[in-house]
This record gives structure tokens, C-alpha cells and sequence, in this order.
């Protein structure tokens, strides 16, 4: 996996870098709240570890400033705090897991195993960005494994686009599927389309300029 690691403690910082790194992980990590949240909006993660006492920006009000970026990357918080209100805060931002400190690395790694098995998709299941997927076979739009509710026309523009992942589909592919060789203009397709798009908890359909639109292959499938 590509995880994300933000602890402000220098030697557990290394350590947990270190141990990722030797059992086949991808691990990018930093001490400071406001770097992380610079660094998570310009590169997409699998994981985030996140500390919660950490400068800048604590990490709970660092997830609560992804979200509303419509970043939303499956989180495990590693905190030596105990209090309630922050554990059940971290659960109500939807975190997977709260792991106390001090911790056994095994241990993160058990987590983290259980957090790719719950996150692994069947082979019908098309990914669209690290929390959006596709059933092909049900033709169904999901979100962390829940079913979306679209209309029929955004329906057939997922699907098209799903299963053309890593091309570009132009205006006249839209006009063929979606709107049955109905007559339509350009200017149509893409209010249709902004309206999807604005629906989304995550942006992934790509406006690719006079062309048409795309899904690019999420990077985490290259790894």
C-alpha cells in the first residue's frame, strides 16, 4: 500500500517508516500538521497514519480539512490520547481504527492488513478513485461499498466512462449511449455531466479540453 504517515516523534516516526518500508510498503511521512495537509493535496495515498498532538494542525482537524476537499483516504489515528471525546471524534470523522500508544508494530501492520482486506475489490468492481468504485456487473456506482442513487442519464455516463478508463470519451460516444443518437449539443452533454460531478464526494471525471471527458486509472493500481 501507499501510506501516509504523520508523527511528530522522530524516532517512532522512523521506526514505523522503517518497518512499513521492510514489509513491502510505500510510506511518505512528516512531523508537522500543515505540511501534511500541503503534501495530501497534491498526491493520493491508500492509508493515512495519523498522530493527533502534532504542530500546525492537529490531525483530527486535519482529516476534517480533507473531507472538505473531497479527500477522503481510508485514516488509522495512532495517539497516545485516551480521552473519549477525541477517540469518538476520530470515529465520527470516519477513521478505520484508533491505535493507543505505545503499540507493537505487528500490531499496526495486523490493522493495516485488515484495512486492505475490507478495501480490496472483486474483479467485477472497477476503480474510480480510492473510495469510488463501479460494479459492472450491477451497474451500480459505489462509495466506500455503498450503492450511489443517480438518475438513468448519470447512471449511463458512469458507465461509460467506467468502462473506458484511461480514455478519452468524446461528445458524439455521449450522444450515442446516453442520449440513445438523440440530437443533442455539446453545451448539453457538459451541463449534464457538471451536474454529476457536483453530486460527488471525490472528483475524478477529467474534462479534457474540446474533447471530451475521461476516468484515469487510479495511480494506487500501479503499485
Amino acid at each position: 500500500m501507499k501510506i501516509f504517515l504523520l508523527e511528530d516523534e522522530v524516532m517512532l516516526n522512523e521506526s514505523i517508516e522503517e518497518y512499513l518500508l521492510a514489509i513491502g510498503h510505500h510510506v511518505e511521512s512528516c512531523f508537522d500538521g500543515l505540511q501534511a495537509l500541503e503534501l495530501l493535496k497534491n498526491e493520493s495515498y491508500d492509508l493515512l497514519l495519523l498522530d493527533i498532538n502534532v504542530p500546525s494542525i492537529d490531525g483530527l482537524s486535519l482529516l476534517e480539512r480533507l473531507h472538505k476537499l473531497c479527500i477522503h483516504t481510508p485514516t488509522i489515528y495512532i495517539s497516545a490520547l485516551v480521552d473519549i471525546e477525541d477517540i469518538s471524534r476520530a470515529y465520527d470523522l470516519g477513521c478505520y481504527d484508533y491505535l493507543k500508544k505505545p503499540f507493537h508494530l505487528k500490531e499496526l501492520s495486523l490493522r493495516i492488513d485488515k484495512i486492505k482486506l475490507s478495501t480490496e475489490l472483486p474483479q467485477v468492481h472497477l476503480r474510480l478513485s480510492f473510495n469510488y468504485s463501479y460494479d459492472q456487473e450491477h451497474n451500480h456506482l459505489l462509495f466506500n461499498g455503498e450503492i450511489q442513487i443517480l438518475s438513468k442519464r448519470q447512471s449511463q455516463i458512469i458507465d461509460l466512462l467506467a468502462r473506458n478508463r484511461g480514455r478519452i470519451v468524446d461528445f458524439e460516444q455521449f450522444q450515442n449511449y446516453v442520449w440513445d443518437e438523440t440530437i443533442v449539443d455539446n453545451a448539453t452533454i457538459r451541463a449534464e455531466i457538471n451536474r454529476l460531478k457536483k453530486s460527488l464526494k471525490e472528483e475524478f471525471i477529467q474534462n479534457i479540453r474540446a474533447q471530451g471527458y475521461m476516468i484515469d486509472i487510479p495511480s494506487s493500481q500501479n503499485h
